[in-house]
């Protein structure tokens, strides 16, 4: 029995070596598929990466199809029950890296397209695909660096679809309208190095920053909101020390992430840090690494047709959540757009075996297709 559109495509994707920052001629393959269709083809090399940008039409609105090519390393290839560059259906699912996150989402986008403009090819506004290789990696060259070109030359995205595996238990279960900030602390408290036996002599930061770090972690920042929890504190790495027992370090390096909801800015965190550090008479350096903002489409147009295709196709309504980790939706939010998440079931991604059942990635195209259908017609 031969493979079904979707399923041929995706296993072909599969079957490239596309770790992160490699596309391995994944892009290639995408772009023969719509080039036949009217597309216009952009591709964007930024030093490592390679990005697409692929649109039909010129009048708004313009929905876009967002997503990644590259994928994580496969790790330890003994412990995988099958090649993971090889993909295999196995009782029913999918098996291969890249399978749930996220070329599987990649075929469903461009089958979901073709059959689309097969039965509308006369649609409103514009279609368009924004597909980076660089959103496992440090995200420098990947989707930022396309939106800041788009946004230089006014080219506006009114509604995205980024197709990360957002759902639980079964594809379509949850749709992620939003994000929560994420923004790293790298602090470095200093002391004065000495012998244990002669503390008088030394000042141990260690002693000096704990109550500072107990003070943070015991904060409450927010409370959330409707579509967010409050914000969290978490304290990452802690390293000190020379090795020996007998000598009172010099410094205290501590680095800590915040998760935030759109009830805190970056800004309001870093004053809230600074004072509870400085409240404490410590002597240190911080420095801040911002990931992104956090972002939420709470109404709207893309929404509304999400929404209504999940429960067309599954019968039931989508939870609409925030949780998780960042995305590439961040980058693409903070043009205005409305910015959703909807893939496949997130169980398996960067694991070994990842896999993602065949069944789910006919419905996720049987979804993508229909929001088209109620955005643009």
């Amino acid at each position: 029995m031969s493979d079904s559109p979707v399923i041929a495509l995706a296993k072909d994707l599969m079957s490239r070596n596309s770790v992160t920052p490699e596309d391995a001629g994944c892009q290639d393959v995408m772009i023969a598929r719509l080039e036949k269709l009217g597309f216009v083809i952009e591709t964007m090399v930024f030093d490592d990466t390679t990005n697409l940008w692929a649109r039909r039409g010129t009048q708004a609105p313009l929905f876009v199809f967002a997503g990644h090519t590259d994928v994580v390393p496969a790790g330890p290839l003994e412990q995988w029950h099958t090649p993971p560059f090889e993909p295999t259906i196995i009782d029913g699912y999918l098996h291969g890296r890249g399978a749930a996150d996220m070329k599987g989402s990649l075929a469903c986008m461009i089958v979901s397209i073709e059959r689309f403009l097969t039965e509308h090819p006369d649609h409103a506004g514009s279609i368009a695909l924004l597909i980076t290789s660089d959103e496992e990696g440090p995200f420098i060259n990947g989707t930022t660096r396309v939106i800041d070109t788009l946004e230089a030359r006014n080219e506006k995205i009114d509604m995205c679809i980024v197709g990360e595996p957002s759902s639980t238990h079964a594809v379509g279960d949850v749709v992620k309208n939003g994000r929560r900030g994420s923004i790293t602390g790298d602090l470095t408290v200093k002391g004065i190095q000495g012998h244990v036996a002669y503390p008088h002599l030394a000042d141990n930061p260690v002693h000096k920053a704990l109550p500072a770090l107990a003070e943070l972690a015991a904060t409450t920042w927010d409370n959330g909101n409707t579509y967010f929890p409050a914000t969290s504190f978490q304290i990452a790495n802690l390293a000190s020390g020379t090795g020996a027992s007998n000598v009172i370090p010099g410094k205290f390096d501590v680095q800590f992430n915040f998760r935030f909801s759109t009830e805190l800015t970056d800004g309001e965190i870093k004053r809230r840090v600074h004072s509870i550090l400085d409240a404490h008479g410590l002597n240190y350096d911080l420095k801040w690494t911002l990931s992104g903002h956090p972002f939420l489409t709470d109404e709207g147009t893309l929404v509304e047709a999400v929404v209504a295709a999940v429960e067309d196709v599954n019968h039931t309504k989508p939870a609409l959540l925030t949780t998780g980790g960042t995305s590439d939706g961040r980058f693409i939010a903070r043009t205005g757009a409305q910015v959703v998440e909807l893939g496949p079931v997130n169980a398996t991604i960067h694991k070994v075996n990842e896999c993602v059942k065949a069944a789910d990635l006919e419905k996720l195209t049987d979804m993508y297709q229909k929001v088209l259908e109620k955005s643009l017609i």
